[in-house]
Protein backbone atom coordinates (compact mmCIF):
# COMPACT_ATOMS: atom_id res chain seq x y z
CA UNK A 1 0.00 0.00 0.00
CA UNK A 2 1.30 3.46 -0.93
CA UNK A 3 0.64 6.80 0.77
CA UNK A 4 -1.59 7.99 -2.06
CA UNK A 5 -3.81 4.95 -1.53
CA UNK A 6 -4.30 6.06 2.10
CA UNK A 7 -4.96 9.71 1.32
CA UNK A 8 -7.63 8.77 -1.21
CA UNK A 9 -9.66 7.26 1.64
CA UNK A 10 -8.88 9.43 4.70
CA UNK A 11 -7.91 12.67 2.95
CA UNK A 12 -4.58 14.46 2.80
CA UNK A 13 -5.25 16.96 5.64
CA UNK A 14 -4.95 16.10 9.33
CA UNK A 15 -7.67 17.08 11.78
CA UNK A 16 -6.78 19.82 14.25
CA UNK A 17 -5.69 18.82 17.74
CA UNK A 18 -8.62 18.85 20.21
CA UNK A 19 -7.29 20.34 23.45
CA UNK A 20 -8.70 20.05 26.95
CA UNK A 21 -10.04 16.52 26.47
CA UNK A 22 -8.09 14.64 29.14
CA UNK A 23 -4.45 14.09 30.11
CA UNK A 24 -4.11 11.01 27.93
CA UNK A 25 -4.10 13.15 24.79
CA UNK A 26 -1.10 15.20 25.93
CA UNK A 27 -3.12 18.41 25.59
CA UNK A 28 -5.47 18.17 28.56
CA UNK A 29 -5.53 20.21 31.75
CA UNK A 30 -3.94 23.52 30.74
CA UNK A 31 -4.47 22.73 27.02
CA UNK A 32 -0.84 23.47 26.13
CA UNK A 33 -0.87 27.01 27.57
CA UNK A 34 0.99 26.37 30.81
CA UNK A 35 -0.15 27.30 34.33
CA UNK A 36 0.28 31.03 34.96
CA UNK A 37 0.82 34.25 33.10
CA UNK A 38 -1.06 36.41 30.66
CA UNK A 39 -0.58 33.95 27.80
CA UNK A 40 -2.47 31.26 29.68
CA UNK A 41 -5.60 33.39 29.97
CA UNK A 42 -8.35 34.10 27.50
CA UNK A 43 -8.21 37.37 25.61
CA UNK A 44 -4.44 37.75 25.60
CA UNK A 45 -3.04 39.61 22.59
CA UNK A 46 0.30 41.21 21.68
CA UNK A 47 1.04 43.80 19.04
CA UNK A 48 3.67 42.97 16.40
CA UNK A 49 7.18 43.87 17.48
CA UNK A 50 6.41 43.91 21.21
CA UNK A 51 9.33 42.41 23.15
CA UNK A 52 8.02 42.31 26.70
CA UNK A 53 8.89 45.89 27.58
CA UNK A 54 12.49 45.93 26.32
CA UNK A 55 13.47 48.34 23.58
CA UNK A 56 12.26 46.80 20.30
CA UNK A 57 14.81 45.80 17.70
CA UNK A 58 13.48 48.36 15.22
CA UNK A 59 14.07 51.21 17.69
CA UNK A 60 17.56 49.99 18.56
CA UNK A 61 18.79 50.29 14.97
CA UNK A 62 19.99 53.73 13.79
CA UNK A 63 18.01 55.38 11.02
CA UNK A 64 20.29 56.83 8.37
CA UNK A 65 20.10 57.65 4.70
CA UNK A 66 17.15 58.04 2.39
CA UNK A 67 14.61 55.57 1.06
CA UNK A 68 12.67 56.13 -2.12
CA UNK A 69 9.98 53.59 -1.20
CA UNK A 70 7.44 56.27 -0.30
CA UNK A 71 7.81 58.02 -3.65
CA UNK A 72 8.46 55.16 -6.05
CA UNK A 73 5.81 54.41 -8.66
CA UNK A 74 5.24 50.76 -9.58
CA UNK A 75 3.97 49.98 -13.08
CA UNK A 76 2.45 47.10 -14.98
CA UNK A 77 5.08 46.56 -17.70
CA UNK A 78 4.27 45.18 -21.15
CA UNK A 79 6.58 44.91 -24.17
CA UNK A 80 5.56 45.58 -27.78
CA UNK A 81 6.37 41.95 -28.68
CA UNK A 82 3.57 40.82 -26.35
CA UNK A 83 1.16 43.25 -27.99
CA UNK A 84 1.95 41.77 -31.40
CA UNK A 85 1.18 38.25 -30.14
CA UNK A 86 -2.20 38.99 -28.55
CA UNK A 87 -3.84 41.73 -30.65
CA UNK A 88 -4.82 42.11 -34.30
CA UNK A 89 -4.48 45.20 -36.47
CA UNK A 90 -6.66 48.17 -35.55
CA UNK A 91 -7.27 47.07 -31.97
CA UNK A 92 -7.49 49.66 -29.20
CA UNK A 93 -5.11 48.47 -26.50
CA UNK A 94 -5.50 49.78 -22.95
CA UNK A 95 -5.33 48.44 -19.42
CA UNK A 96 -8.66 46.62 -19.62
CA UNK A 97 -7.74 44.94 -22.91
CA UNK A 98 -4.41 43.78 -21.53
CA UNK A 99 -6.05 42.43 -18.36
CA UNK A 100 -8.62 40.51 -20.43
CA UNK A 101 -5.88 38.61 -22.32
CA UNK A 102 -3.84 38.03 -19.16
CA UNK A 103 -0.84 40.25 -19.90
CA UNK A 104 -1.41 42.18 -16.66
CA UNK A 105 -3.13 41.10 -13.47
CA UNK A 106 -5.46 44.07 -13.01
CA UNK A 107 -5.75 47.79 -13.68
CA UNK A 108 -4.82 49.00 -10.19
CA UNK A 109 -1.30 50.04 -11.20
CA UNK A 110 -0.38 52.45 -14.01
CA UNK A 111 0.67 50.90 -17.31
CA UNK A 112 4.04 51.27 -19.01
CA UNK A 113 4.89 50.05 -22.52
CA UNK A 114 8.49 49.05 -23.26
CA UNK A 115 10.14 48.46 -26.64
CA UNK A 116 11.51 44.92 -26.36
CA UNK A 117 10.76 42.90 -29.51
CA UNK A 118 9.30 43.74 -32.91
CA UNK A 119 5.88 45.10 -33.82
CA UNK A 120 4.40 44.96 -37.31
CA UNK A 121 0.73 45.36 -36.36
CA UNK A 122 -1.10 48.71 -36.35
CA UNK A 123 -2.35 49.26 -32.80
CA UNK A 124 -3.84 52.20 -30.93
CA UNK A 125 -2.19 51.97 -27.53
CA UNK A 126 -3.28 53.93 -24.45
CA UNK A 127 -0.97 53.85 -21.42
CA UNK A 128 0.52 55.98 -18.68
CA UNK A 129 4.14 55.78 -19.86
CA UNK A 130 5.95 54.81 -23.07
CA UNK A 131 9.65 54.24 -23.56
CA UNK A 132 11.16 56.08 -26.51
CA UNK A 133 11.81 52.83 -28.38
CA UNK A 134 8.26 51.56 -27.80
CA UNK A 135 6.77 54.84 -29.04
CA UNK A 136 8.86 54.81 -32.22
CA UNK A 137 8.00 51.15 -32.98
CA UNK A 138 4.26 51.65 -32.49
CA UNK A 139 4.21 54.75 -34.69
CA UNK A 140 6.43 53.09 -37.32
CA UNK A 141 3.86 50.28 -37.60
CA UNK A 142 1.14 52.87 -38.28
CA UNK A 143 -0.35 52.88 -34.80
CA UNK A 144 -0.97 55.68 -32.34
CA UNK A 145 0.36 56.41 -28.87
CA UNK A 146 -2.07 57.99 -26.40
CA UNK A 147 -1.34 59.01 -22.82
CA UNK A 148 -4.05 58.57 -20.21
CA UNK A 149 -5.56 61.88 -18.96
CA UNK A 150 -3.74 61.64 -15.64
CA UNK A 151 -0.40 60.86 -17.31
CA UNK A 152 -0.89 63.65 -19.86
CA UNK A 153 -1.58 66.11 -17.06
CA UNK A 154 1.53 64.97 -15.15
CA UNK A 155 3.66 65.23 -18.30
CA UNK A 156 2.36 68.74 -19.01
CA UNK A 157 3.15 69.76 -15.43
CA UNK A 158 6.69 68.37 -15.71
CA UNK A 159 7.24 70.22 -19.00
CA UNK A 160 5.96 73.47 -17.47
CA UNK A 161 8.29 73.09 -14.48
CA UNK A 162 11.27 72.40 -16.77
CA UNK A 163 10.43 75.44 -18.89
CA UNK A 164 10.10 77.65 -15.81
CA UNK A 165 13.48 76.45 -14.54
CA UNK A 166 15.11 77.16 -17.92
CA UNK A 167 13.58 80.65 -17.97
CA UNK A 168 14.83 81.30 -14.45
CA UNK A 169 18.38 80.32 -15.43
CA UNK A 170 18.24 82.48 -18.58
CA UNK A 171 17.08 85.52 -16.59
CA UNK A 172 19.84 84.95 -14.05
CA UNK A 173 22.40 84.82 -16.86
CA UNK A 174 21.09 88.11 -18.26
CA UNK A 175 21.31 89.82 -14.89
CA UNK A 176 24.90 88.71 -14.25
CA UNK A 177 26.61 91.26 -16.65
CA UNK A 178 24.52 94.09 -15.16
CA UNK A 179 25.80 93.20 -11.72
CA UNK A 180 29.38 93.48 -13.03
CA UNK A 181 28.63 96.86 -14.57
CA UNK A 182 27.26 98.10 -11.27
CA UNK A 183 30.34 96.85 -9.48
CA UNK A 184 32.81 98.49 -11.92
CA UNK A 185 32.08 102.16 -10.93
CA UNK A 186 32.72 101.28 -7.30
CA UNK A 187 36.06 99.70 -8.25
CA UNK A 188 36.98 102.75 -10.34
CA UNK A 189 36.12 105.11 -7.49
CA UNK A 190 38.29 103.08 -5.13
CA UNK A 191 41.20 103.21 -7.58
CA UNK A 192 40.86 106.98 -7.88
CA UNK A 193 40.89 107.35 -4.10
CA UNK A 194 44.11 105.29 -3.92
CA UNK A 195 45.78 107.50 -6.55
CA UNK A 196 44.83 110.65 -4.64
CA UNK A 197 46.26 109.18 -1.48
CA UNK A 198 49.52 108.36 -3.30
CA UNK A 199 49.79 111.96 -4.57
CA UNK A 200 49.31 113.26 -1.02
CA UNK A 201 52.04 110.95 0.28
CA UNK A 202 54.67 112.01 -2.33
CA UNK A 203 55.32 115.55 -0.95
CA UNK A 204 55.80 114.12 2.50
CA UNK A 205 58.48 111.77 1.15
CA UNK A 206 60.30 114.68 -0.56
CA UNK A 207 60.40 116.61 2.72
CA UNK A 208 61.92 113.62 4.46
CA UNK A 209 64.69 113.43 1.85
CA UNK A 210 65.55 117.16 2.21
CA UNK A 211 65.77 116.82 5.98
CA UNK A 212 68.19 113.91 5.57
CA UNK A 213 70.49 115.97 3.33
CA UNK A 214 70.58 118.82 5.79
Amino acid sequence: MMIHDVTKVVGKDKLRMRVGRGEGSGKGGTSGRGHNGAKSRAGWTSRPGYQGGSTPLLRRFPKRGFSNSDFRVDYHVVNVADLAKHFTAGTVVDGNALASVGLIRDTKLPLKILGNGDLAVKLNVTADRFSGQAKSKIEAAGGTVVLTPYAAKAAAKADAEAEAEATKKANAAKRAPKAKEVAEPAVQAEAKAEKKQEKKDKPAKKQDKTEDKS
